[in-house]
């Protein structure tokens, strides 16, 4: 999900909204009386994260939506059999919503029984709408699933290539060399975070939870390099705006 023109609009805030911004703020640096562990566990987190972004680099981002007959003629013969594809899947609006997403991703993945998945569940398609919905409608356009579907295939690869026991879960020894050969080069604390998150009691993870990890993580990096504009490794957002980028995630 893209917010950048929301999120770099900045504003200093005023009145109620201003106080919770500053209220956000305090936090964030650790001021204040009470601050200092918040913003200590906080600012500490957005760090690792901010380290992390600085070395990803996520695939070109889903183009503006264009009209299906605009563009099929400078498209690649693979790419308009793709579109066609969708086009079947999606119907009329050419768009799917979560339903439709897992059940088009799980018809796919049942062929694969060495990925030893039951599929992806709802809410975790929920999370990959809303992490990927440039518009905030809550569907997928073309664009938005031929990135995310081109992910995930990329993904999968990564997924058996350290799944070496096949038995289909990775474990916690293999996370970091996984997560690092999808381009996610973490600290062992940000890494902690995620295990908690995503795997299992053992540390173990399967591959749905691997994909939704990996999806989750190429969202947040690409949101914040797009704030991130003179390479500081720091942004600063308001408080409606932090929520609104949190909370449809």
């Amino acid at each position: 999900m893209f917010l950048a023109k929301a999120l770099l609009s900045g504003g200093s805030g005023s009145g109620r909204g201003g106080s919770l911004a500053r209220g956000l703020g305090g936090l964030l640096t650790g001021g204040g009386r009470h601050g200092g562990n918040v913003g200590g566990l906080v600012g500490g987190l957005v760090n690792l994260i901010s380290e992390a972004a600085a070395q990803y680099n996520p695939e070109p981002p889903p183009p503006p939506r264009n009209h299906f007959t605009n563009v099929e003629a400078y498209e690649s013969e693979e790419i308009r059999r793709f579109r066609r594809l969708f086009a079947q899947l999606a119907g009329d609006d050419m768009e799917v919503c979560a339903t439709e997403l897992r059940d088009i991703l799980n018809k796919v993945v049942s062929k694969h029984q060495e990925l030893k998945t039951d599929g992806f569940s709802l809410d975790t398609c929920r999370s990959m709408v809303a992490v990927m919905d440039c518009d905030t409608n809550g569907k997928l356009g073309f664009e938005e699933f031929k990135y995310l579907w081109n992910n995930i295939k990329k993904w999968e690869c990564v997924y058996k290539q350290y799944d070496t026991d096949q038995s289909g879960t990775l474990g916690r020894a293999q996370l970091p060399n996984a997560l690092k050969a999808a381009g996610f080069h973490l600290k062992e604390e940000l890494l902690q975070v995620i295990v908690r998150r995503y795997a299992d009691e053992d540390g173990s993870m399967d591959f749905n939870n691997f994909i939704s990890c990996l999806v989750r993580l190429d969202s947040m990096f690409r949101t914040f390099k797009s704030l991130d504009q003179d390479g500081s490794g720091q942004i600063r957002v308001t408080l409606e705006d932090w929520l609104q980028l949190t909370m449809y995630s």
